[in-house]
């Protein structure tokens, strides 16, 4: 699975390196051009009294662009939605389809908006959510259709069709294991990057969880860490 230019489309600063770092990692090495489309400011990712949106915004949107460092993404673009609030409404579609239409991936890599919870400790947040729902309806529909948004056409970006959708999931639900162990370290790298989520968590110890999660997907796979994906190859 070779491709040249590769948009992950995610809902909160950290999101990536969470779902998929692993992998962007695995990609950039191999010569991928990877861009970044985050979908909001990040302004609820901290719960303490002293510090506010605009501020914690304005962190994460650092931490995001270091962590991306790490990875070898190549551009971080941010859609400025606000941080809790996401929906998988026009706006959110116009947004990311004139991404889409800029970038011309031959993949993007999202959330799965079918996951609504793992287990029994945890909910999946209705960001990530909407913006798995809303990649779902440009890959379909927006971004390939000319009369859709026609404002984007007075912008100068023509219609395109992606070919290739790989949603990070739960792995029992996945077609598709990417062994990440050569790049394992990198992940952790690029999440200590997001030192104030890691803060806001308490006692999280970064390394110890990616690897435990990591390996739990790569479970009687031959592999020691995985990432996991439902994969789409969408015909022309």
């Amino acid at each position: 699975m070779d491709y040249e230019r590769a948009l992950v489309v995610f809902a909160h600063p950290d999101d990536a390196e969470f779902l998929c770092g692993g992998t962007i990692a695995l990609w950039t090495e191999g010569g991928t051009e990877v861009d970044y489309v985050c979908a909001t400011d990040g302004s609820a990712g901290w719960n303490g009294p002293d510090r506010g949106r605009d501020e914690i915004a304005s962190t994460r949107a650092d931490e995001l662009r270091a962590a991306a460092d790490v990875l070898g993404v190549k551009e971080v673009r941010f859609l400025g939605f606000v941080d809790g609030s996401l929906q998988a409404n026009l706006d959110l579609r116009r947004a990311v389809t004139r991404e889409v239409r800029r970038s011309r991936p031959d993949v993007i890599v999202a959330p799965d908006p079918s996951m609504l919870w793992s287990g029994r400790s945890y909910i999946n947040h209705p960001d990530h959510r909407a913006v798995g729902e809303a990649v779902l309806a440009v890959v379909a529909c927006d971004a390939p259709t000319r009369p859709q948004f026609p404002e984007l056409l007075d912008e100068g970006l023509e219609p395109f069709k992606v070919n290739g959708l790989w949603l990070s999931t739960e792995h029992r639900e996945a077609d598709t294991k990417i062994d990440i162990g050569a790049t394992i370290d990198r992940k952790v790298e690029a999440l200590r990057a997001h030192a104030s989520q890691i803060a806001n968590m308490g006692e999280f110890d970064v390394d110890a969880r990616i690897r435990e999660w990591a390996a739990a997907i790569a479970d009687e796979d031959g592999m020691e860490y995985a990432e996991a994906f439902r994969t789409f190859h969408l015909e022309d």
